[in-house]
């Protein structure tokens, strides 16, 4: 039976975005292009749960060593390595092969990590790299599919992130293949604004829950990642080149406001 229980992210601002977290036994998919944060906002998510509610957390990377993704983890703010020592976290780095193939063998190698834990939360960095196990794409979604399952067989609440091969461009959820299996997807973009390059965050979905809908700035700290503010006057935010909307243009040429009736 599904959980109403929410679990925080260990990012204040998302959450309220959320309608205060992830809902328990879910999983959320993060999705954006290089260097936007996407393993940051996991890893969020894993030390909340073993440092605040002491929930034990697995990490597996396909992509990067343990080494550096402990000191990732400290440019943030999280000291993931007393975590690992304390046993709340566990950082696994393996292949996609092999833990896709043995995360559907019963005694496989995730069946052991959660026996081993007691994991409750689980960041899987990253899913795209499931594309080297077959470039069929009906195959890749029964892969996909099979995969997501067996994190839910464990009732862990996961996050998963995603390359985005855009990084500016319309949002359209069709473009984010896995996104029916999951329960909630956050996107990432990279957004052209004032002549600097600033980053906006958006939930595109979130399964049988009210979220804002709002796109917001976050920023990237020696303490943790912020989620600020709506871009409240401006448009087209997600296609990279936002605009000012049609007053605030009006008055920046002109320098007053446009009177009733011109």
């Amino acid at each position: 039976m599904s959980s109403v229980e929410r679990v925080s992210t260990g990012i204040g601002g998302l959450d309220q975005m959320l309608g205060g977290g992830v809902f328990r036994g879910s999983v959320t998919l993060i999705k954006g292009a290089p260097g936007t944060g996407k393993t940051g906002f996991g890893l969020h998510f894993i030390a909340e749960g073993a440092r605040v509610h002491e929930e034990p957390g697995i990490v597996v990377t396909f992509e990067q060593f343990p080494h550096k993704m402990i000191r990732d983890a400290r440019s943030i703010g999280i000291d993931l390595s007393d975590l690992e020592k304390k046993g709340l976290v566990k950082l696994v780095f393996t292949s996609p092969e092999v833990f896709y193939r043995e995360a559907q063998r019963a005694g496989g190698i995730l069946d052991a990590l959660v026996h081993e834990t007691g994991a409750r939360r689980i960041l899987v960095d990253s899913i795209s790299h499931l594309e080297r196990v077959t470039r069929d794409p009906i195959a890749l979604r029964e892969i996909s599919y099979a995969f997501i399952n067996s994190l839910l067989r464990h009732d862990l609440t996961a996050f998963v992130t995603q390359e985005d091969v855009e990084i500016t461009g319309e949002v359209s959820a069709a473009q984010h293949g896995i996104s029916y299996l999951v329960d909630t997807v956050i996107l990432l973009r990279y957004v052209e604004l004032d002549s600097s390059i600033r980053r906006a965050l958006l939930v595109l979905k979130q399964r049988a829950s009210q979220h804002d809908r709002s796109i917001r700035e976050y920023v990237i700290t020696g303490e943790g990642i912020r989620v600020g503010e709506p871009f409240a006057d401006r448009e087209g935010i997600l296609s990279g080149t936002p605009s000012k909307r049609g007053l605030e243009a009006f008055m920046e040429v002109f320098g007053k406001k446009p009177r009733t009736g011109e």
